[in-house]
């Protein structure tokens, strides 16, 4: 695919969700999934920083990512307990081994 179909896709993907955030948070299951799904998938940070600078949804957008994306979801608290685990394992580690 051209490089310039590509960015025609991107654009009316952005097109599309401007159209959606001008009316979040009275959106529909569908409409929000749709968003969710993009958001997560196929959004750039091109994409996401042009629709934050966006003056018409920048409230909109703000709101969809405090209550969305910006939380901490269980998977994070999970990751976080891993990585805790395993520098507290190698730290661990390497104070048994010091003579």
């Amino acid at each position: 695919m051209s490089s310039e179909k590509i960015e025609a896709l991107r654009t009316a993907d952005r097109t599309r969700m401007a159209s959606l955030f001008v009316r979040y948070p009275a959106l529909t299951e569908a409409e929000l999934e749709e968003i969710h799904a993009w958001f997560n998938r196929r959004a750039t940070s091109l994409d996401l920083g042009l629709l934050a600078a966006t003056p018409e949804i920048a409230e909109q957008f703000q709101e969809y990512r405090a209550q969305h994306h910006d939380r901490f979801k269980p998977s994070d608290i999970g990751k976080a307990a891993l990585f805790i685990g395993a520098v507290a394992a190698v730290v661990g580690s390497i104070v048994i081994m010091i003579p």
